[in-house]
């Protein structure tokens, strides 16, 4: 019998919530170890210190990094919870919440400690430094927690198969089949006869 659809929805909603909520912890991660970047006060407007720095670059592989590591525990955890047929629901889960989740990890990551630095620009001299906050500037990286993540389950799939290959959940020849809500068992006739018995 198939899996009802209202559980197949089910198992979407909780698996992109559940992966979803664990952004802003990781954006709170993130802005912890990202790299102190200093700005200087020109106008009222804070412009990095030291353009070629790699203060910027620094920051952007941190998050690149946390997302990926976020991803791959998302989809191996995803996996090991799932059952056999919910594949398709826990796939979407991990792609839909994997990208609510580094949408979430960014601005959460970036909102601390963003009004003190609003306030030193505003307000601090000309020449005056500030230190800045966590940025994302590429913001390609947000593909780093959902793609690692279904790649992760596909690739446990390919791995462990909890569908054997050949087998679409179908039933085979000689198999019980549903009909009209009973089984059935539908097998060839032997070699010479007919379907009920009589002889040619």
């Amino acid at each position: 019998m198939r899996r009802p659809t209202g559980r197949l929805f089910a198992t979407w909603v909780v698996t992109t919530v559940i992966v979803a909520l664990l952004g802003p912890p990781a954006g709170l991660l993130w802005a912890k170890i990202a790299p102190k970047v200093t700005y200087v006060i020109v106008q009222g407007q804070p412009l990095l210190a030291d353009p070629e720095g790699q203060g910027p670059i620094g920051i952007d592989a941190r998050f690149a990094l946390i997302a990926l590591v976020a991803g791959l525990l998302c989809g191996v955890a995803a996996y090991a919870a799932g059952g056999r047929r919910n594949d398709v629901a826990l796939i979407l889960g991990l792609a839909v919440g994997g990208a609510a989740a580094a949408v979430l990890a960014w601005r959460t990551g970036h909102m601390v400690g963003l009004d003190a630095f609003h306030r030193a620009a505003r307000h601090g001299r000309d020449g005056s430094t500030v230190t800045g906050v966590a940025d994302l500037r590429a913001k390609g990286l947000l593909v780093f927690w959902p793609l690692p993540a279904v790649a992760a389950y596909g690739l446990l799939e390919l791995v462990f198969r909890r569908l054997p290959a050949g087998d679409g959940g179908q039933a085979g020849a000689g198999e019980a089949d549903e009909v009209g809500g009973q089984e059935l068992d539908l097998q060839s006739a032997p070699s010479g006869r007919d379907v009920d018995g009589r002889e040619p």
